[in-house]
């Protein structure tokens, strides 16, 4: 026999072995791709000054965003403005009472919250809440709006049928943002205490406060309701995960910086967050235990804020165009840059 022969004799019996024992080795490990959304499109919305947040009216599909002194009402499809609810000096938040068909924002120079006719935009009432309100969120349960007092330290209860206020009461520490499990538990996080409270959205008392760490300074707040697990976006770069049961802090992935807002998808496990650097984080939850990064985009500087369809599970943001930050004084140290005006811009993120 050659010396070929008994070289390719010997591949061929390693070949052989290789075939019969290649159902018996480990699956090699399946890599995570991205998650599929892109930017789908950019809408000019205009205008001059700043802004806070932004919600979708899950009936009407409209776009309502904070400008300042006023909320514009946007189409996305078409693109454009439709209508404009004036009236705040510091324009923050809006939420929906769809069943009565009424809307409510938060103006945090007037301590007050505006109510609103959802199909006409037509302003029926305002209701004095507290210092600086600012993010607020409606809870189905127990068919009362929530607003969370920055200053204050405080949340403020309205009756949604009546439009009026049933108590301001302490929290303990400046609330950023809330969400609801509507099971009659509401969640807020403390940003200056790095915590995240649990009260009872009827009896308003509260029943826990918890400490996030690692977590530092949380803002965004989003929660999956199914599995009671809170998802908390955190000043030092991390999106944490935190059991609403015991308030353990189940795990974390790193995100931005300048988180301002956080969503949760049921129907896709993918856990959202905004960031003022111009970065959108997407999480999944692989099980109520586990979370993995999937993917970070870069979007557009300033786009710290965002609203979820859940519907369509299209993701909007909105930023501007910024000149030169003013030079730093002894009662504003951190000056923000100038927007530049007719620079507005709605971001548009699909898959």
């Amino acid at each position: 026999m050659t010396e070929r022969n008994v070289c390719v004799r010997a591949f061929l019996a390693l070949l052989l072995f290789s075939l019969l024992t290649a159902s018996h080795l480990p699956a090699a490990p399946q890599t995570t791709g991205g998650s599929g959304y892109h930017l789908i499109k950019k809408v000019k919305l205009g205008g001059t000054g700043g802004w806070d947040y932004l919600e979708v009216d899950p009936a009407t599909h409209r776009l309502f965003v904070s400008r300042g002194t006023h909320y514009v009402v946007v189409d996305p499809d078409q693109g454009k403005i439709i209508g404009d609810i004036p009236g705040s000096q510091r324009a923050h938040g809006v939420a929906f009472a769809n069943e009565f068909n009424k809307g409510f924002t938060t103006d945090g120079s007037n301590a007050d919250s505006t109510i609103f006719d959802l199909t006409s935009l037509k302003v029926l009432d305002k209701v004095k809440t507290d210092k600086d309100s600012d993010a607020v969120i409606y809870d189905p349960f127990s068919k009362r709006v929530f607003t969370f007092n920055g200053d204050a330290n405080t949340a403020s209860a309205i009756d949604a049928a009546s439009g009026k206020l049933v108590s301001t009461f302490p929290l303990g520490g400046g609330p950023e943002f809330g969400a609801t499990d509507g099971k009659g538990k509401i969640f807020v996080n403390l940003e200056d205490k790095s915590s995240l409270v649990k009260f009872d959205a009827k009896t308003l008392k509260i029943e826990n406060t918890w400490p996030l760490a690692p977590c530092e300074s949380p803002s965004g707040l989003a929660i999956d309701a199914a599995h009671e697990i809170l998802v908390v976006g955190c000043q030092n770069k991390l999106m944490a995960f935190v059991d609403g049961n015991s308030g353990k802090v189940l795990g974390t992935v790193p995100i931005g910086q300048g988180v301002d807002a956080n969503r949760f998808d049921p129907a896709t496990g993918y856990a959202f967050a905004s960031c003022g650097d111009g970065t959108l984080t997407i999480a999944h939850e692989d099980s109520p235990t586990k979370f993995s990064l999937v993917e970070m985009i870069q979007t557009q500087r300033g786009a710290r804020t965002m609203a979820l369809e859940y519907a369509s599970h299209t993701v909007y943001l909105v930023t501007a165009e910024f000149g030169p930050a003013p030079e730093p004084t002894k009662d504003n140290p951190r000056p923000r840059p100038a927007v530049l005006p007719d620079t507005f811009t709605l971001l548009i993120y699909g898959k």
